[in-house]
């Protein structure tokens, strides 16, 4: 097996997020429509047009890379987004749905966290000054949204679940 650097580990695991964020925009008009609260609603489909923009950053930086955009199979986000479903279902009609659906929603918030913050600091390493960027701006919508979500929990749909 030949010598794997750095350089492939970050291709790698940016074909894994690109696969993951494809995933998170089929999964996000689900989780709107079963949400309760319209706040939770917007924010999902706020999110979904956000989700978007990150799709096409990532497509910007293997354009940057010379490689055609092409995703991996993330198991990881394929068990997360089934644990949304689950929840989707065992609390459909609940007072604790929206709770759920927040907790799903920062699972994926924070995969999507620990995997931009991986990646900037990989492309600082590598010298993709550009790729850097893209993904520090990502990284920073992630973070406002998962904050978005504790506060919408602490608020209001927490309490209502309770």
């Amino acid at each position: 097996m030949a010598d794997k650097q750095l350089d492939d580990l970050f291709l790698d695991t940016l074909k894994d997020i690109y696969y993951a964020e494809r995933q998170i925009l089929k999964a996000l008009p689900k989780m709107a429509k079963a949400a309760s609260s319209e706040e939770l609603r917007a924010g999902f489909e706020q999110h979904r047009a956000e989700t978007e923009i990150h799709v096409e950053r990532l497509e910007q930086v293997f354009e940057l890379l010379g490689k055609a955009p092409r995703g991996k199979t993330c198991d990881a986000i394929l068990g997360i987004l089934d644990e949304g479903k689950e929840i989707m279902d065992d609390f459909k009609g609940t007072s604790a749905l929206d709770a759920g659906l927040i907790s799903a929603a920062q699972a994926v918030e924070h995969y999507e966290i620990a995997r931009y913050g991986t990646l900037a600091t990989w492309a600082k390493q590598l010298g993709h000054k550009e790729a850097l960027d893209l993904f520090l701006t990502t990284l920073k919508e992630e973070e406002a949204t998962d904050e978005k979500l504790t506060m919408l929990a602490k608020s209001s749909v927490n309490l209502q679940a309770a």
